[in-house]
């Protein structure tokens, strides 16, 4: 009889096992989905603020070059207003990749 049990306990924690790091996984993809929608909604918030309140005074004509625009992006990175990913997603769409 404990020969049959054996196998049955091993398979019941072999898959409780796959059963809490498949759920660790789904969590973790969660957060991130959260994550970056979070981060989408303020940099979709920025680019309105942006638009909103118009180009700034010390920018150029509105036909400003990508390197002007990555060191806007640059300069409100180094002064905390954005985040590192969020520096990286502007400069990702900016760039177009």
């Amino acid at each position: 009889m404990f020969r049959r049990r054996r196998p049955l306990l091993r398979a019941a924690v072999v898959g409780g096992g796959a059963y809490v790091a498949g759920k660790k996984v789904a969590q973790r993809r969660a957060d991130q989905d959260a994550q970056d929608a979070t981060q989408d909604g303020r940099i979709d918030d920025l680019e309105q603020q942006q638009q909103a309140t118009g180009p700034p005074a010390a920018a150029p004509a509105a036909g400003s070059s990508v390197a002007d625009q990555l060191g806007q992006l640059a300069d409100l990175h180094q002064q905390g207003v954005l985040t590192d990913d969020e520096f990286a997603a502007a400069k990702a769409k900016l760039l177009g990749t």
